[in-house]
């Protein structure tokens, strides 16, 4: 394929035309719910009928409750039905020369779809509608996050597994050969301070002087090299809120659909005095993706900072944070996993030294992302007693068994709480928010320019908080109403994150127009309750987005169960789901939207041609490696032919992935890659510190405060303990020159004043004195928690 053939846009890899022409997006957010119109274009410009398949991804937790098409003047809504059925009816469709429209979700993980235009005649043009609605989640900064996903890498295939049912086309994000245009309007009760994305947007509109509605849109020309994420920030976030929801006329009452529903949002707010009990124990279990995709760069602007480089640094981060007395253990995984220790160990000086030698050598050489086998071996593990396992687990999230690996964390539910890290564009909500959501835990992407660091530290704030136990929701409503939970159990509370309730309710006869719904729960001992008072009045105009959320929510839990039980149950569960996906319009992983057009007039003549849509991914796309679908991550590189990615591949077939992604940085940085942080004062200070907490005075220390080692031993006031002196150097230094990344260091800090504070060390405040004087700073002790 020549080059020029190669760059013309508008061709496959088969130099086959592209029928999708373009994608529009409108995205609706009231509040913190999501409602999204995707439109796509097709034209077909061959001179035969073709058959247009597209593989993309969608939010895994999306409700898709609506999918039409448009030809010429013919305008045909798609029906729900088992998804057996209707590929069924898609296939006679096609064959007797009618045109059908597909829509189903993937087997393997519900945030893949595949959509297939069948019999598009030559020169006719199809508008494709598609709407979902789905719960925007909460940052840590309080931001809410939605994302458009616009680039689906190759997932990862275990060997012996099935192989996905559709096959995805893949090429480089800069030669995708459709276009993009995003717009969103935003309304909320609370005025909007503002809304940040990792992508070029024009500038935000206010609609009304309250400023409680806006307009944003994508600046032209997105270039599908990244997800499309949006942060939108309310004024006073907090809220707790309840919206009630009027059923639908036409749905027999008593249904899901027929009944009002009303969704809760819970702000749980701790007292400080609990907040500040952070854990001295548990044991923390690190699960770190080392496969070949995480040596691609975090974003384009910094590539020698790779994924696994990010991840180094975070390790370090998190040992230093963890508290003595803890347990702890870090694994690593690809196609094969290790662990640094035989089983988690007493976390001291010693084994903490131990594991970041360990650490500083990880490298992304490990193949391919099977992280199904680690996580069983983690869980065989006996518990420790009273040390409470927490699992972090850092991966790219390109795999392709997430129901099986979600279903592993919620059998172990009870015995840990899992959090989790989506590093880079394109890895898989379906995957990082399911495990986090069956674990009891957090989930946090990091995408564009974000700092690995802050996100994860915040997660590590999570886990030291005392867990909530003994969670449980009563309802106080009016005589003759009844609230029926549609939500599975709430498992896992966190200090200003945002707990979600679905109920329907059924009325017999009431006047009264308020209730109260009441979650109560065990803190560290204190029995504590939030309550939210709401009017039963369902509100004006909200059309059905609701009762899709919750419908969506029953559906997956049902969906769940079915997976994890017996076969008797197996039959029964998929009935109902396959009930309420139609009777809800919402979509299953045993449903699908099929769409027929009966007055297609003539019958399309011809064998169909089929054209596969091709789809943006951040590497080398995939290929057949004896049996499984192997991704060798380059960064942002295009190979054009199979000889090309032939030279990556070493004698055994294995993706030689080290040398090839390496080889560009040698000449502009001749050190090893694992000593980067060293150039960061921050990260060397960091890793200076020692596991019960202090620092030593050595020339280290004196290096990365800018002095001599006499300036920093002449001004220690006499009879002061050395290590009580240089811990004080750090902490000033922290607070005085690192503010901006308080978030990082801030657990590692309170390490060190409780241990200068274990010491009773005298002149503390001479000493905090002292160090202003020799660094230049103004640090108050009370600031220093000393």
């Amino acid at each position: 394929m020549s080059p020029m053939e190669n760059c013309c846009g508008l061709l496959t890899d088969q130099k086959e035309p592209v029928p999708l022409k373009s994608i529009e997006v409108q995205l609706e957010v009231k509040d913190h719910v999501a409602a999204v119109v995707s439109t796509l274009n097709y034209e077909n410009k061959e001179d035969k009928p073709l058959e247009a398949v597209f593989v993309f991804p969608l939010p895994g937790d999306a409700a898709v409750c609506h999918f039409s098409a448009q030809i010429g003047e013919t305008h045909i809504v798609a029906e729900v039905k088992e998804k057996q059925q209707a590929q069924e009816e898609y296939d006679d469709a096609l064959s007797s020369g009618q045109q059908a429209f597909l829509l189903e979700e993937s087997d393997q993980s519900p945030d893949i779809f595949s959509l297939r235009v069948g019999s598009l005649p030559p020169g006719e043009s199809a508008s494709i509608r598609l709407e979902y609605v789905t719960e925007l989640a909460v940052e840590a900064d309080d931001g809410l996050r939605f994302c458009l996903p616009a680039v689906l890498n190759p997932r990862y295939q275990p060997q012996g597994s099935e192989g996905p049912s559709v096959q995805v086309i893949s090429v480089p994000a800069s030669l995708v050969p459709y276009s993009l245009s995003f717009s969103a309007r935003v309304s909320s009760p609370r005025p909007i301070s503002k809304v940040e994305s990792s992508c070029s947007l024009d500038p935000l509109q206010y609609l009304n002087t309250d400023q409680t509605q806006a307009t944003v849109k994508l600046a032209a020309g997105h270039k599908f090299d990244r997800d499309v994420e949006l942060l939108i920030y309310y004024k006073d976030a907090h809220q707790p809120t309840a919206v009630v929801e009027a059923g639908q006329a036409s749905a027999k009452p008593g249904s899901l659909m027929g009944d009002p529903v009303v969704m809760v949002s819970l702000y749980p707010e701790f007292p400080q005095s609990v907040m500040s009990l952070l854990a001295s124990c548990g044991e923390f279990v690190f699960l770190m993706d080392r496969s070949g995709s995480m040596g691609c760069p975090m974003n384009n602007s910094k590539p020698q900072e790779t994924r696994i480089s990010s991840a180094r640094d975070t390790l370090l981060l998190l040992l230093k944070s963890l508290p003595m007395g803890c347990y702890f253990n870090i694994y690593s995984f690809g196609s094969t996993f290790e662990h640094i220790f035989p089983t988690s160990v007493e976390y001291n000086e010693k084994t903490m030294e131990e594991a970041l030698k360990k650490v500083e050598k990880m490298e992304d050489d490990l193949g391919g992302t099977e992280i199904l086998r680690p996580l069983e071996h983690i869980y065989s593990q006996p518990c420790i007693p009273n040390q409470p396992r927490q699992l972090f687990v850092f991966t790219d999230g390109e795999v392709g068994n997430t129901k099986e690996v979600t279903d592993l964390v919620k059998m172990n539910a009870g015995s840990h709480r899992c959090f989790s890290f989506g590093i880079g564009e394109g890895a898989s909500s379906a995957l990082i928010n399911g495990m986090a959501k069956e674990g009891g835990g957090h989930a946090q992407f990091i995408t564009g320019t974000d700092r690995m660091q802050p996100k994860v530290m915040q997660s590590l704030r999570f886990a030291l908080q005392p867990a909530v136990e003994d969670i449980s929701v009563s309802w106080d409503l009016p005589k003759g109403v009844t609230a029926t939970i549609l939500s599975p159990p709430i498992t896992a509370i966190f200090q200003g994150q945002r707990s979600l309730i679905y109920a329907q309710l059924a009325r017999q006869s009431s006047e009264a127009t308020d209730g109260s719904v009441t979650v109560k729960y065990s803190l560290a001992g204190h029995p504590s309750q939030n309550q939210l008072h709401f009017n039963l009045k369902p509100a004006e105009d909200s059309g059905l987005t609701v009762h899709r959320l919750a419908a969506r929510t029953v559906i997956r839990s049902l969906e769940s169960e079915q997976r994890t039980g017996g076969e008797q149950q197996d039959e029964e569960m998929k009935k109902k789901v396959v009930e309420l996906s139609v009777q809800s319009g919402v979509s299953s992983s045993f449903t699908a939207f099929i769409a027929v057009n009966k007055d297609g007039g003539k019958a399309v003549q011809g064998p169909l041609m089929r054209r596969n849509i091709p789809t943006p991914y951040l590497g080398v796309s995939s290929m057949d490696l004896s049996g499984s679908r192997a991704y060798i991550a380059m960064p942002d590189c295009q190979l054009s032919s199979n000889a090309e990615m032939m030279d990556y591949l070493s004698s055994d077939g294995q993706p030689n992935v080290y040398q090839s992604i390496h080889e560009s940085y040698e000449e502009e940085d001749p050190l090893p890659e694992f000593l980067l942080y060293h150039k960061d004062p921050l990260l060397q200070l960091v890793s200076l510190q020692r596991a019960s907490g202090c620092w030593l005075l050595d020339a280290d220390l004196a290096a990365v405060l800018k002095k001599t080692s006499e300036e920093v031993e002449k001004e220690k006031p006499a009879s002061v303990n050395s290590e009580v002196w240089a811990s004080i150097l750090a902490l000033i230094w922290l607070h005085g020159f690192k503010m901006d990344a308080k978030e990082e260091w801030e657990l590692l800090t309170l390490k060190a004043a409780s241990w200068i504070k274990a010491q009773n060390a005298p002149f503390v405040s001479e000493c905090v004195e002292a160090g202003n004087t020799l660094l230049g700073c103004s640090v108050k002790k009370e600031d220093l928690g000393l």
